[in-house]
């Protein structure tokens, strides 16, 4: 018997999609023979998966999930649009983020290939690729992400376009400002920003922005130019920075101030801790 190795295990199972463990019998039941597991893979009814598997993914969705402790994030692609208003893909995104906040995996590699809870004789990978035959699509996980809750925060979680963005938003000094904290968040999906306040801008870009503004004025005094680069660096962070943009509610309000007004009503001094803004196809 020829020794099956990891690394012929791998080979096999990125020549095909499928599994380790079903590649890893493929492989003892040919006798370390690469093709041959390949036909016999064919054969046992795994080549519908085999051929969908290089099928572009275009279309996708971002499933969300939590515990009192976490909220996880997935995104799952389909080829089709139609596809993802399917009952079957819509359940297997919800297994696939209730899996990833019950079992808070490293990494994307070592959740693919982590028993399925629901299935044990599974992995998730092997999941994936049964929901593939069932659906006739190529099914792919391009990523996941878990993000811890803290009880001595607020975390407010908006959905998007059906699915296709999801922003979450943690504001610190109460644990009950779940409201706000959404208003918040869905500000995030609409204004996208980038930084929450000036100081997270790191300093290269900041520079990088003046160079541009310098560019665009030359052969003006030097005391205009720096008034001229004051204002066009204040816009830039009015554009960037959560804190600085205007609450898409009410405009008058810049988010800074909508937060300090809410302290003054509560009595708690509140404060926007951090953001996530995740939609489909982001790189």
């Amino acid at each position: 018997m020829a020794e099956i190795t990891v690394k012929m295990i791998q080979e096999l199972r990125n020549r095909t999609g499928v599994g380790m463990s079903k590649c890893k019998e493929a492989l003892h039941d040919a006798n370390g023979d690469m093709d041959l597991a390949i036909a016999n893979l064919r054969k046992a009814g795994m080549a519908t998966a085999v051929k969908k598997e290089g099928r572009e993914t275009k279309e996708a969705m971002i499933g969300v999930a939590e515990t009192d402790n976490n909220v996880a994030l997935v995104e799952i692609a389909a080829e089709t649009d139609f596809v993802l208003k399917n009952d079957r893909f819509q359940d297997f995104l919800k297994d696939i983020a209730e899996e990833v906040v019950n079992t808070l995996p490293e990494s994307l590699e070592t959740f693919l290939t982590q028993k399925y809870s629901k299935e044990p004789n599974l992995m998730v990978e092997e999941y994936r690729t049964t929901i593939v035959q069932a659906i006739g699509e190529n099914i792919q996980i391009k990523r996941l992400a878990v993000f811890p809750k803290d009880s001595t925060m607020s975390m407010g979680i908006y959905q998007h376009l059906g699915g296709r963005m999801v922003t979450i938003v943690n504001l610190k000094g109460s644990n009950d400002q779940q409201t706000l904290a959404r208003d918040i968040a869905m500000h995030c999906a609409a204004a996208a920003p980038e930084y929450v306040s000036p100081t997270e801008i790191p300093a290269e870009i900041i520079e990088q922005e003046k160079d541009i503004v310098k560019g665009q004025i030359k052969n003006k005094p030097e005391n205009i130019i720096e008034k001229i680069v004051e204002g066009k660096i204040k816009a830039f962070y009015d554009q960037v920075c959560l804190l600085h943009q205007h609450y898409i509610k009410d405009d008058k309000l810049t988010i800074e101030a909508l937060v300090a007004q809410k302290t003054k009503e509560t009595g708690n001094p509140l404060e926007v801790d951090s953001f996530v803004r995740w939609y489909v196809g982001q790189q």
